[in-house]
C-alpha cells in the first residue's frame, strides 16, 4: 500500500511539472508575440475552389449549330490564372501602399466563390430581358468572378455605407439602355439594404425614378441614347420606319432641364451613333451616317459622335452647378459570326484573359473619341471646380464574354423547340452579373478618386 502510494505521488508530481512548464512556454511565447507581431503572419490567399461553384466550357464556334445546345461543363483548374490567386469572401487587404499607383481599370476577372451580394429573388427592379437565371440560363459560373485590378484591391460597394454617405442626394444614369442595366445593377445592391420605391416613370417605362425613403435619397435613370436632341421614329422592338434625324448642336432637354436638381451624374452611350441618321447643324442638313441613295456626304459617325460629346462636357463645365460627373465609356459587345440581326451569339462560360481578345474597330474609335474629350473637357473643367471623373469600363468589360443573356433575354426560349432560332442579346448584362463591379468602381472613385487621377 505504501508503495502504491508513493508511485501515486511521483506521477502527481510528474503531471504538475508539465503544467507549469506548458504555462511558462505559453507566457514566454505572448511576451514574444507582443514584442514581435510580424512574425505570426500567416497567408491567407489561396482557398480552394468548388468545381459547382466556377466551370468552364467548350465554345461552340459552329453558326450550324444550335445556339441553345448545352454545353459540356468541367471544373476551373486551380490554376486557371497561373500568376493569380483567388479571392476569398473576407478576403480585405492592406493595399494603403500600392492605391497611389494603382490602375483600377486594368487588371483580371478573379474567380470568386463568394459569388453575387444579391439575387435574382432577392432584387425587384430586374427587367425580364436581364434576369437570365429566370429565363432558364443553364450554368451559374459567370456569378462567381470577381474584377481585381493588377496592383491594388478594391473592396466592393458596401450598400449601407453608400446609402448614409448619400443621404439627401439624388443620382441620374443618363444615356441608353446600358445605362438603365447599370442603375439596375446598383438599385439591386442597394436593395439589401433598403428596397427602393419606384415614384416616375415615363410613358414607355425607358426613363424612370427610384427613392430610398429612410434615407431621402433618389435615384433615377433618364433615357436619352444620344444625348443631344433626337427624332427617333423606331418602335419597342428596334424596328424604324425613318431614318433618325440628329441636331449636333443641340442637347436633349429632357436631361438638362433637370441638371440643376441632380448630385451625382453617369453619363454614358456612344452605340446608337451606329444607326442611319441624318444629321443637322445651324438649322440646315449638314450630312449623315450610312444614308445610301440620300446625296448627303456621309460624315460617319465618328463625326457625330465627337460633337455630341463635346456640346455634353461643354455644357457641363460652363454650368453653374456642380455636381460629380462620371463619363462612362463605351460598352463592347460579343457578338460571334454575326450580329444580333444575323445569327451572332455569345455562349462562352468563363472570361478572357488579357491578350485573348481584341477589341472591335467601333469600340476602338469609340473609346478614344471619349478619352480625347474627357481629357479636353477636365482642362477647362479644372478652372472652375468641375467634379469630372471617367469610368473607364470598356476593357474590363471587355474580358467578359460569358456575362451576357444571349438567348435567355427571353423565358425559357427553347422548352418547346430546341433548336429554335431566338435574337440573342451580347451586349446588354445579366443580373446578378459581371456589371456589379462597375458599381464598386464608382464607390472607390468617389472615396478614394483622387488616387487615381
Amino acid at each position: 500500500m505504501v508503495k502504491e502510494m508513493r508511485v501515486d505521488s511521483n506521477v502527481l508530481k510528474h503531471k504538475h511539472l508539465v503544467v507549469k512548464l506548458a504555462v511558462s512556454f505559453l507566457l514566454v511565447g505572448f511576451a514574444f508575440r507582443l514584442l514581435y507581431p510580424d512574425s505570426f503572419r500567416f497567408s491567407t490567399d489561396l482557398v480552394e475552389t468548388s468545381s459547382t461553384d466556377l466551370e468552364e466550357t467548350t465554345t461552340n464556334t459552329d453558326p450550324s449549330l444550335p445556339l441553345a445546345s448545352s454545353p459540356t461543363q468541367t471544373p476551373l483548374p486551380f490554376d486557371f490564372f497561373e500568376d493569380q490567386t483567388q479571392l476569398s469572401p473576407n478576403e480585405t487587404e492592406d493595399s494603403e501602399s500600392k492605391t497611389e499607383k494603382c490602375e483600377i481599370f486594368r487588371g483580371y476577372w478573379m474567380p470568386d466563390t463568394s459569388g453575387p451580394t444579391y439575387t435574382n429573388e432577392s432584387c425587384q427592379v430586374i427587367e425580364s430581358h436581364q434576369n437570365c437565371m429566370k429565363n432558364g440560363r443553364p450554368d451559374s459560373g459567370y456569378l462567381f468572378w470577381r474584377w481585381h485590378p493588377k496592383d491594388c484591391e478594391i473592396p466592393r460597394l458596401s450598400p449601407q455605407r453608400f446609402l448614409n454617405l448619400m443621404r439627401n442626394k439624388s443620382w441620374a444614369f443618363i444615356g441608353d439602355s446600358i445605362s438603365r442595366n447599370h442603375v439596375q445593377s446598383l438599385l439591386c445592391i442597394l436593395s439589401q439594404v433598403e428596397k427602393p420605391v419606384e415614384v416616375y416613370h415615363d410613358e414607355e417605362y425607358r426613363s424612370k425614378r427610384w427613392r430610398f425613403p429612410s434615407h431621402n435619397f433618389t435615384v433615377s435613370v433618364i433615357w436619352t441614347p444620344f444625348l443631344i436632341k433626337a427624332d427617333i421614329f423606331e418602335d419597342m422592338n428596334g424596328i424604324s420606319s425613318k431614318e433618325i434625324q440628329l441636331t449636333l448642336d443641340k442637347l436633349d432637354k429632357v436631361w438638362t432641364d433637370q441638371y440643376e436638381s441632380l448630385d451625382y451624374v453617369v453619363i454614358g452611350g456612344g452605340k446608337w451613333f451606329l444607326k442611319t441618321a441624318i444629321y443637322h447643324e445651324n438649322n440646315t442638313i449638314s450630312g449623315c451616317h450610312y444614308c445610301p441613295g440620300k446625296n448627303l456626304t456621309d460624315l460617319g459617325f465618328e463625326y457625330a459622335y465627337r460633337k455630341a460629346l463635346r456640346e455634353v462636357l461643354s455644357f457641363i463645365t460652363s454650368s453653374k452647378h456642380k455636381p460629380v460627373v462620371f463619363l462612362r465609356t463605351t460598352t463592347p459587345d460579343h457578338f460571334e459570326n454575326g450580329e444580333w440581326f444575323s445569327g451572332g451569339y455569345c455562349n462562352r462560360t468563363v472570361p478572357f484573359k488579357e491578350g485573348e481578345v481584341d477589341m472591335k474597330d467601333v469600340d476602338t474609335v469609340m473609346r478614344n473619341i471619349e478619352l480625347e474629350e474627357f481629357n479636353n473637357a477636365s482642362e477647362t473643367g479644372s478652372k472652375n471646380e468641375t467634379v469630372l471623373k471617367l469610368l473607364d469600363t470598356t476593357s474590363l468589360s471587355l474580358l467578359r464574354p460569358d456575362g451576357h443573356p444571349g438567348p435567355y433575354r427571353q423565358f425559357h426560349p427553347f422548352d418547346e423547340d430546341k433548336n429554335a432560332k431566338v435574337q440573342t442579346d451580347c451586349l446588354h448584362w445579366c443580373l446578378p452579373g459581371p456589371i456589379d463591379s462597375w458599381n464598386d468602381l464608382v464607390m472607390e472613385l468617389l472615396v478614394n478618386g483622387d488616387k487615381y487621377q
